[in-house]
């Protein structure tokens, strides 16, 4: 269940160029599912709007959440100047996550793309957690980056094998995150991706050539953050039971869906 509430800033750092590794005591730690995220609250007026922010990892026994956003505008220009023992108001966890419980027995293959890796780093934290016949077979990660400036990397290969593309070839393989996926030989017949819609369209058809089942996440443009709005729609290939229409809310209905049922084009 969603809680609204004033979390305590542990700590804030510049972990690359305008990307921000926020780490939160909040009292729904425990609650969160991989790929889900949280509303932050600007503390200027003038800002009526909350910030949606990916969920990067959760420690429930500590009681803590990591989020790691880049700066898009003034809201999150604002967040960067926390410090460690401010308050900021936060609603969440919020929307539904990645299903790890498929995971059980399976090969799973992670991709993100750009701001879309934190989220897939709690996703792949959440999946080693898992024991027994809950467990995956495997699991590996591609990430794709703009340049060498490689936020999170170290996380990620600290939990799993990690393939890395850049768009100008300055770490990894020169090109896209498919492309790295290729060369490293990863494949997996369990995807779940987060990144820009372009990197999603090509990672689904991806799956589809694979035979695979594949999950994404989805990135738009929110403004409530709890389905109310209606700001963040985006198409769907089935019509919904209660508007007749072929549109989904993301942030209530995702922003985790499964392929087969959005249109990604």
């Amino acid at each position: 269940m969603k809680k609204l509430e004033y979390a305590q800033v542990l700590s804030s750092e510049r972990i690359a160029e305008e990307i921000y590794d926020l780490k939160l005591r909040v009292s729904f730690a425990g609650d969160v599912r991989a790929g889900q995220f949280v509303n932050l609250y600007s503390g200027d007026a003038s800002r009526l709007l909350p910030r949606p922010i990916s969920i990067c990892d959760a420690d429930p026994f500590a009681g803590t959440i990591r989020l790691v956003y880049r700066i898009a505008g003034a809201g999150t220009r604002e967040f960067s100047g926390l410090s460690a023992g401010d308050a900021i108001k936060v609603m969440g966890p919020l929307g539904n996550g990645f299903p790890t419980e498929a995971a059980a027995g399976r090969r799973v293959l992670l991709v993100g793309g750009g701001i879309g890796i934190p989220p897939m780093l709690g996703t792949a934290r959440a999946l080693a957690s898992l024991t027994g016949e809950a467990a995956p077979l495997s699991v590996a990660a591609a990430a794709g980056y703009r340049t060498e400036d490689l936020f999170l990397l170290g996380d990620l290969r600290e939990t799993t094998g990690t393939c890395v593309s850049t768009d100008d070839g300055s770490y990894g393989t020169h090109g896209t995150v498919l492309d790295a996926i290729r060369e490293s030989g990863f494949s997996g017949d369990l995807i779940l991706a987060c990144g820009p819609r372009v990197m999603l369209r090509a990672v689904k058809e991806y799956a589809e050539a694979q035979g695979a089942e594949c999950y994404v996440s989805m990135e738009e443009r929110m403004a409530c953050g709890v389905g109310v709005c209606l700001g963040c729609v985006c198409g769907t290939t089935g019509t919904d039971a209660h508007s007749m229409v072929k549109k989904a809310r993301v942030c209530a209905d995702g922003p985790v869906f499964p392929t087969g049922e959005v249109d990604l084009s």
